[in-house]
């Protein structure tokens, strides 16, 4: 008889610094053997707008190297894009061996954002839904390890982070009148998302759905769960050790001669 799913565990805030610690350091011991044995993986990051998408990306590239674990987080499509093939832009970001991308909003912009606010029309809608599935499993059979996660936030916790930002100043470019119409809409987007997953959220290709409305709990479970689709081992480091330091004569010029940024702070 198989075992049961595992009791989530309650940690306090030095606990759950302690775990991310330890689940970054996998992090970078996945992103070593991602470069020895030159995978290429594709993780997408969807949900409403405060489900913490950027957070989790944040603490997922934190200690890696942005030469082999990179972001994209693509605009609004210019003029000439709109008249590409649906998927040619994403393509384009797509990782070479050794790679690992991940995706801050996707090609679901179109099942999502577009659907709901009319920037596309029904039949490139339908197109796409069709499309994605296919579009997917073409990504897979190349080799390609694609995972899609749902960050998902009740309308309560949305609601507490939308006014949150309104008052902090330094999170004012967080809410583009988009996110605010989003935000009028919730009912339109849950329906959008439900047809989505109706369409996208096959036995190949699943959804993966993460409760957001806790910040700490949600990474954690991530990239705890990010680590188990990406099989890895451990890559055997040569031993570092530094070579002597010249010894020959130089003197460098003073110190006056150089602009110094003025020391405005002392910290111990």
């Amino acid at each position: 008889m198989g075992k049961g799913p595992e009791e989530p565990r309650e940690l306090s805030k030095r606990q759950y610094e302690k775990e991310l610690e330890l689940l970054q350091t996998e992090l970078v011991r996945m992103q070593e053997w991602i470069v020895e044995a030159g995978l290429r993986v594709v993780v997408l990051f969807e949900g409403r707008d405060t489900a913490g998408k950027g957070g989790v990306i944040k603490r997922i590239t934190e200690r890696t190297s942005p030469r082999v674990i990179r972001t994209v987080a693509l605009t609004t499509p210019t003029e000439r894009e709109k008249t590409q093939w649906y998927f040619q832009r994403y393509v384009a970001h797509l990782p070479a061996a050794g790679e690992m991308v991940l995706f801050d909003r996707s090609w679901y912009n179109r099942a999502g954002v577009e659907r709901v606010m009319g920037f596309c029309t029904d039949d490139e809608y339908q197109e796409f839904m069709r499309s994605a599935p296919r579009f997917e499993r073409m990504l897979q059979r190349s080799g390609i390890i694609l995972i899609k996660y749902w960050l998902s936030i009740s309308d309560e916790e949305q609601e507490k982070r939308f006014k949150a930002r309104i008052k902090d100043p330094s999170k004012h470019w967080k809410l583009s009148p988009m996110d605010i119409e989003a935000r009028a809409r919730w009912v339109d987007y849950a329906e959008a998302k439900d047809e989505m997953f109706a369409y996208t959220d096959t036995r190949q290709t699943p959804w993966f759905v993460v409760d957001t409305d806790s910040k700490k709990t949600a990474r954690l479970n991530l990239i705890s769960h990010l680590l188990q689709q990406v099989p890895y081992k451990s890559v055997k480091q040569d031993k570092i050790k530094l070579p002597p330091r010249q010894e020959r004569s130089y003197v460098r010029p003073p110190a006056d001669s150089q602009t110094y940024v003025p020391t405005r702070f002392l910290v111990d």
